[in-house]
């Protein structure tokens, strides 16, 4: 079975995406690096640079907690871009303590007004990242729901 290494975005502005992800939502970075490589012909993206900036975002005391990378390759867009809701990419969905990360993203001006609701038990809310990639918080609450849920299949 395949498993998940990481979730890549693609950004024009770096350093306003690490005020999001690093600043906001307290991600470590855990590798910042440029690479040279065919990444027009992997991705599909308009040919016009071979460097891609890589930033590795993450846990850096919980490896197995999954990283987000931000992509940024000069001049470099894909062909295509989705529409909101289409087929396809949806949102990134991370557990978070709702009630310190929302007043740190609303100080730091970024992730938009919030949309808040309880489903069930469980608190969410929907903020979007400086490239408008939806970003769905489930407060930290949900992780035992989570849990309860692996453990029922289990049996």
């Amino acid at each position: 079975m395949a498993t998940v290494h990481h979730s890549a975005i693609v950004t024009r502005d770096v350093e306003a995406s690490l005020v999001f992800w690093r600043d906001g939502l307290g991600f470590d970075v855990l590798m910042d690096e440029t690479f040279e490589g065919p990444w027009p012909e992997l991705f599909g993206w308009e040919p016009t640079s071979t460097t891609l900036r890589s930033v590795f975002l993450g846990d850096a005391s919980a490896a197995e907690s999954g990283i987000v990378e931000l992509v940024a390759a000069a001049g470099t867009r894909p062909r295509s871009s989705a529409a909101v809701n289409a087929e396809g990419f949806f949102l990134l969905s991370l557990s978070a303590d709702l009630d310190e990360i929302l007043p740190r993203l609303d100080a730091l001006g970024v992730g938009g007004q919030p949309t808040v609701s309880a489903v069930g038990p469980v608190r969410l809310a929907v903020v979007h990242d400086p490239n408008g990639v939806r970003v769905e918080l489930m407060d930290i609450a949900a992780r035992s729901n989570l849990a309860a849920m692996s453990g029922a299949r289990d049996e």
